[in-house]
């Protein structure tokens, strides 16, 4: 049984690979041999329409100085010239023409039969008041033929209407040339889509044997041989880099499994801390029930504060997955960075006076555009200042400042807090390490904040001394901002000790 399974398997695995390649190929073949078609149908038909309109104004253009350049309005006279007409036309198995009298009444046809008073001339109203004394006219007879008409209007020398003559010729046989032109086009779409997809299908078989092989080996892999390797493959095109891949995939997947226990111990332990906090004090709470208000506000408090940082926690998890399997897009918009910086120190003002740390912040009063993905380099500010703050202890100060130059924006983030020692700062970028194991946090803050500057083309530089501080600097580029309209850091530092001293006095 579980051999005609994998049989099965196998044969729609492969068929279903050669279904979509043929899908793809089809369409796009489809739609442009459509256009084609379409294309050269319009041309086939302006060509053949276009040929009998000029044929119909040629015949319409001659009348005029060959007989009834010298009529008057005299309907005798004109009557006797359009007979005359008709008899000396030679063209009457190509073309039918009527003479019309100034009454609009049909007085001889080229066929020889009486034409109804009440047959409609369609063009012939249109052609009373044209400027160009004609009007044409395509459509369809009573009948069902198919005709294109020129009804000229036919003046005296005072430019007085005398009569009119009307040419047409029947289209049945034009269309039934187009119409021919059309059944060579389909049986030619026909036949090309035939021809790919029996070459399509060859080809698809020619990589499907080798892709099974791949299949199977993968399988192994997944199974946990990391042993097996893909040798015999002898060409090198994108199946023997393929191999390559899975070659390399399979060395570096035991590395992997490393990783990804070092991360479930580390996270474990993360997750630990705050999770017992929250069942011990639910428990508590649950216990005391309305008795002790004060305690069960300071229960709810310390539930909130530890759901917080464990939706910190799964964030930064989140990020870690998008930064291994290199997801983590940017949606790209024009941003000021400046903005968001103001938004980020503002939030942590106040953790920092709550922890009795001293926040200084000085950065130009105004824009600094830039294309970027403001949410992420708002992660950035955020997971750098959270550090700064994890290891300032209190009385510490940190200082966020921001200088524009022309077309770049530097911002450092300088704290005093507990330093980083040399043997650790070349680490502290790389994911899941921590310098000092008794802080929270599941030590990729940094590494996902190196992710997002490299995305947006910018550069983070770690400075540290320990027992000293540390400072951090990113530079990204934004759009040229002209530096006369802009305030540097130490003008912005006066400007605002100037306003501190004011207020002082004003409070004096």
């Amino acid at each position: 049984m579980a051999d005609n399974k994998d049989g099965v398997f196998q044969k729609y695995g492969s068929s279903g690979l050669t279904r979509r390649w043929l899908f793809h190929t089809l369409i796009t073949v489809v739609a442009v041999l459509l256009i084609i078609f379409i294309a050269a149908a319009y041309i086939l038909h302006y060509y053949y329409y276009s040929s009998v309109s000029r044929r119909i104004k040629s015949y319409s253009n001659s009348i005029v100085d060959t007989y009834f350049e010298g009529f008057s309005t005299d309907d005798s006279s004109f009557e006797s010239g359009a007979r005359e007409f008709i008899h000396d036309f030679t063209d009457k198995t190509s073309m039918e023409v009527w003479m019309i009298d100034r009454y609009g009444k049909v007085i001889v046809s080229s066929s020889g039969f009486p034409v109804s008073q009440y047959t409609e001339i369609p063009e012939y109203e249109n052609a009373l008041t044209s400027e160009k004394h004609y009007a044409e006219w395509t459509g369809k007879l009573d009948s069902g033929e198919s005709i294109t008409t020129l009804t000229r209007i036919l003046t005296d020398s005072e430019g007085n209407m005398i009569g009119a003559v009307r040419y047409m010729i029947s289209l049945d046989d034009i269309n039934a040339q187009i119409n021919s032109w059309y059944l060579i086009f389909s049986l030619a779409f026909v036949v090309i889509v035939l021809l790919i997809v029996l070459t399509g299908v060859i080809f698809i078989n020619s990589i499907v044997k080798p892709v099974r092989e791949i299949n199977d080996t993968a399988k192994m892999i997944a199974e946990g041989n990391y042993e097996v390797k893909i040798d015999h493959y002898l060409y090198k095109d994108e199946i023997g880099e393929l191999c390559d891949t899975i070659n390399n995939m399979a060395e570096k997947i035991s590395t992997s499994d490393k990783i990804k226990n070092d991360f479930i111990s580390t996270v474990s332990h993360e997750l630990r801390t705050p999770l017992t906090a929250i069942k011990g004090w639910g428990e508590t709470l649950l216990q005391i029930g309305d008795t002790d208000p004060a305690l069960t506000q300071r229960g709810m408090n310390v539930i909130i504060n530890e759901s917080t940082r464990l939706n910190g926690i799964v964030e930064e998890l989140l990020d870690f997955s998008r930064m291994q399997s290199g997801r983590m897009n940017l949606k790209i918009e024009k941003m000021d960075i400046l903005a968001e910086l103001d938004e980020t120190v503002f939030a942590f003002k106040d953790r920092s006076m709550r922890e009795g740390i001293e926040l200084v912040y000085n950065a130009p009063n105004l824009p600094a555009p830039m294309d970027g993905d403001p949410d992420r380099i708002k992660q950035v500010f955020v997971n750098i200042l959270d550090n700064a703050l994890k290891y300032t202890g209190q009385g510490g100060r940190i200082t966020v400042s921001a200088a524009v130059s022309d077309d770049t924006i530097t911002i450092s983030f300088t704290d005093t807090g507990c330093g980083i020692s040399e043997k650790d700062l070349p680490h502290v970028k790389e994911k899941f390490y921590k310098t000092n194991m008794t802080a929270h946090g599941s030590g990729i803050g940094l590494a996902v904040v190196d992710e997002i500057v490299k995305l947006h083309n910018g550069s983070f530089d770690i400075d540290s001394k320990e027992g000293v501080g540390t400072t951090v600097t990113i530079v990204f580029d934004i759009d040229h901002v002209e530096l006369d309209d802009v305030w540097d850091i130490d003008e912005a530092i006066a400007r605002e000790n100037e306003k501190k001293s004011m207020e002082e006095n004003d409070n004096g």
